[in-house]
Order: structure tokens, then C-alpha cells, then sequence
């Protein structure tokens, strides 16, 4: 019998509302108490968008509209890769889920860049505000290499 171990997909989105997006303070590790956007496992029987529209509801208690692809980031250290779409929000309601501390919408200039709990989360929320700025939907991909400490 062969046992295969392959990366485990984490999927997620930038939930819009106006020009605001939405961000979720972590209640479990990795990296408690740090910010990040409403990502997680995908499951069996999903589509991305779903798992991505599954993990916003479960960490932000939010329902959104799932839009086009944004990130594709292997994290090639800890055998993942994070894929992120851009999303809206259906109505301007939320709340912590039981993995989020708090949960709340936010300017760019707002965000707490040094409190962000990932580098894929960081460089998606770039991109992201880099093509809000530019007026564009561009797809991104990168490589992270190096595992995170908790």
C-alpha cells in the first residue's frame, strides 16, 4: 500500500464592504491574538469558492459573495497552499465565530500591518489594494519557503 502525503489547500477571501474590508482577530493558534482574513482547510465534497465562503461564515459569522480569484501563495515549508478570492459582503453583518477573537471592517490605512498573522494573508491584502488602486482583477502567485513560528 502507498501512502501519499500531499499539501493541504487553505482557502479564504478579502470581504469587501464599500472601501472597507473585513479582518478577524485569531482565537486559536497559529499565531493567537494576530489578524488575519477569514481563511481555513478546505473540506471534501467542496468547491474553492464554497470552502472560501464556508471558512468566512465560520470565522466572521459574515455570508459573501465570492468574486474572482486573487492569490495563489505555496507555502511550500509547511505543505500548503493558500488560495484567496476577492469577495462582498452580503450585508454589513458579523460577528466573532469561535476561531475569531473580534471581527470588525477596516480601511487600508487601518489595517494593523505588523499584527497580521501570516505572510500569505499580507500578501494578499497587497495585491489586493494594489489592483483596488490600479482599477484591476489581477490574479498573484508566490512562493513562501520558510515555516512560521507560533
Amino acid at each position: 500500500m502507498v501512502h501519499y502525503k500531499n499539501p493541504l489547500l487553505v482557502l479564504g477571501c478579502v470581504p469587501e464592504w464599500g472601501s472597507k474590508i473585513l479582518l478577524c482577530r485569531r482565537a486559536i493558534e497559529p499565531r493567537l491574538g494576530y489578524w488575519t482574513v477569514p481563511a481555513g482547510f478546505m473540506e471534501n465534497g467542496e468547491t474553492l469558492q464554497a470552502a472560501a465562503a464556508r471558512e468566512c461564515y465560520e470565522e466572521a459569522l459574515a455570508t459573501v459573495e465570492v468574486g474572482s480569484l486573487l492569490a495563489v501563495v505555496s507555502v511550500t515549508g509547511a505543505n500548503q497552499v493558500h488560495v484567496m478570492f476577492r469577495a462582498k459582503l452580503r450585508q454589513p453583518e458579523f460577528a466573532p465565530g469561535p476561531e475569531s477573537l473580534e471581527v470588525g471592517l477596516y480601511e487600508e490605512a487601518e489595517i494593523p500591518w505588523a499584527n497580521l498573522a501570516f505572510p500569505s494573508g499580507e500578501f494578499t491584502l497587497r495585491k489586493y489594494f494594489e489592483d483596488r488602486t490600479a482599477g484591476r482583477e489581477g490574479h498573484h502567485f508566490a512562493e513562501l519557503s520558510r515555516r512560521l513560528k507560533p
